[in-house]
C-alpha cells in the first residue's frame, strides 16, 4: 500500500471515530440529569420481645393541636435535642387540649418510648399524618418531663419505623 492510501485511510478512521465521538458527547450533554431519589426517613422493622429500643432509632412527627404559634416546631427541636430523629412538624388536622400519641398499637416499644418523654401523654387512635410516632400537642402541653428516658425494652414482638441509618 503507498503512502497517499496509508495516510487516507488513516485519517478515514480518524474522522469516524471523531464523529462517534462527537455523536456520544453530545448524547451525554443533552441528557436529563440523573435525579436522586429521596430516602426514606425510616424504615418498618420488626424487634422481638427483650429487644432494646432508643431514641435515636426513633423517628416523632409532632403536630399542633392548639392555639400556640410554633408549639410543634419547638416540641419537634426538644426531642431531638433528646436524640429523637424529627419527622414531619405542622398542624394537626384536629384540635387537642391534652398531649396525644396517635397510634394504633399503645404497647409498641416506639410508643412507649416517645410517651414516656411527657406528663400525661395519652396513646389514641389516630391517622398517621406523618412518619414514625406521630405526637399531637394540645392546649394544656407545658413543656417535656425532665427525667428523659433514653431506651425501652420491648415486652413483645412489635414493629415500628425505624430510623434509616440507625444501629
Amino acid at each position: 500500500m503507498s503512502g497517499a492510501a496509508r495516510s487516507a485511510l488513516t485519517l478515514t478512521g480518524l474522522a469516524v471515530l471523531v464523529l462517534a465521538a462527537a455523536a456520544w458527547g453530545w448524547s451525554a450533554f443533552t441528557a436529563p440529569l440523573p435525579r436522586d431519589e429521596p430516602v426514606a426517613i425510616c424504615e418498618d422493622t420488626t424487634v422481638t420481645a427483650g429487644s432494646e429500643v432508643r431514641r435515636d432509632q426513633v423517628v416523632v412527627s409532632v403536630f399542633n393541636g392548639s392555639k400556640r404559634s410554633g408549639l410543634a416546631g419547638a416540641t419537634g427541636a426538644q426531642l431531638a435535642e433528646r436524640g429523637f430523629v424529627e419527622g414531619t412538624v405542622g398542624d394537626s388536622p384536629l384540635p387537642a387540649a391534652t398531649t396525644q400519641i396517635w397510634s394504633s398499637e399503645p404497647t409498641n416499644p416506639a410508643v412507649v418510648l416517645v410517651q414516656r418523654q411527657f406528663k400525661r401523654a395519652q396513646v389514641v387512635e389516630g391517622d398517621a399524618l406523618g412518619p414514625g410516632v406521630v405526637v399531637v400537642v394540645g392546649e394544656k402541653f407545658r413543656s417535656l418531663k425532665k427525667k428523659q428516658v433514653e431506651s425501652v425494652v420491648a415486652e413483645t414482638d412489635a414493629t415500628y419505623c425505624r430510623a434509616t441509618g440507625s444501629e
